[in-house]
């Protein structure tokens, strides 16, 4: 992705917006950003001093043994599914469990204030992976934050909700990577900015998650989002689901594949829509960054840039820089 004119076609053209009538609803609170491949820049006057995270998801880590043969009627399809991947820069051959390790050097050479590991950091809740992650954190001696993506406590045909599954999967297996954070809603003050990570791997928001999300934008400082699940923006697909006006049971194509619960016939909950429409118009909120897509992209929405990035188990990862402006 290239930076010469991306700004103003992404912002102007791609989707559909009037760029007189956007440029008078953009927040001057926001600062400003750029993007070059998969570095991102934020300037804003609130930040104190420079510093830079970086941001991993679907890793998609396969990792087993004999604790998961009762499982393996449930795993079977998601660990055939990453074993060998193309790095995304050179399209050599690699595999999951090498692009986590190096991307973690590049964080540690970057001297990076926090690693955000944003879902789908397993392809199933495995015992033998979530130890190997914290492993591999703890040895790192890297700061860092996790929220769980929809893979990273599916087990693909297990009965129940998709709400009690995840509730059940984060206490039984995900809970040594959530560092006694809470495991849907967290966030971290770094030199003046907010970093918030919100857990919407059904595509739901809960509403202590909105109440949390708006306690953060209270604080009239800078904040980042960090979901796995994109939020919806005009033209995107329902992959970019959360908060699509299409997004329910008509439009799950996956349910079958993936043996689960079907999205619901209403659709979404009111909570979720006005997660979503607090977001586009929060005056502090600099960016959303998000993963699932497995593909990179940039939309920006009431001058608001949403940033997924392509999945890591290709060796992928976003290194965000923020700078006084």
């Amino acid at each position: 992705m290239k930076r010469r004119d991306l700004i103003y076609l992404l912002s102007t053209v791609s989707l559909g917006f009037n760029f007189k009538k956007a440029e008078k609803v953009i927040q001057p609170n926001r600062g400003t950003f750029a993007i070059d491949g998969n570095r991102v820049r934020f300037y804003n006057a609130a930040v104190k001093d420079r510093f830079s995270i970086l941001m991993i998801a679907d890793t998609h880590l396969f990792t087993d043994d004999n604790r998961g043969e009762p499982y393996q009627q449930y795993s079977g399809r998601m660990a055939k599914a990453y074993n060998q991947t193309k790095h995304f820069e050179t399209g050599a051959p690699t595999f999951p469990a090498e692009c986590f390790q190096q991307s973690l050097s590049i964080a540690k050479k970057e001297a990076v204030s926090l690693v955000a590991l944003i879902g789908d950091i397993v392809s199933f809740p495995s015992e033998a992976a979530v130890e190997w992650v914290s492993d591999q954190m703890k040895n790192s001696g890297l700061p860092y934050l996790y929220v769980a993506g929809n893979h990273d406590w599916h087990y693909e045909g297990m009965s129940g909700s998709l709400e009690s599954l995840r509730k059940k999967w984060i206490n039984q297996r995900l809970q040594p990577l959530y560092q006694k954070d809470h495991p849907l809603m967290t966030v971290r003050e770094i030199n003046g900015v907010l970093l918030v990570a919100i857990d919407n791997s059904y595509y739901e928001i809960l509403p202590e998650q909105l109440s949390f999300f708006q306690q953060q934008l209270a604080r009239k400082m800078p904040v980042l989002l960090m979901v796995h699940i994109p939020l919806y923006a005009p033209g995107r697909p329902v992959s970019f689901g959360c908060g699509h006006p299409d997004w329910g049971a008509k439009s799950d194509q996956n349910y079958v594949l993936e043996r689960r619960e079907r999205w619901p016939e209403k659709g979404h909950t009111g909570t979720t829509l006005a997660f979503h429409k607090e977001v586009i118009k929060a005056q502090n909120l600099i960016g959303v960054l998000a993963g699932h897509t497995h593909r990179q992209s940039l939309d920006v929405m009431n001058g608001l840039p949403q940033i997924v990035t392509n999945a890591n188990a290709t060796g992928a990862h976003l290194q965000i820089d923020f700078i006084p402006a």
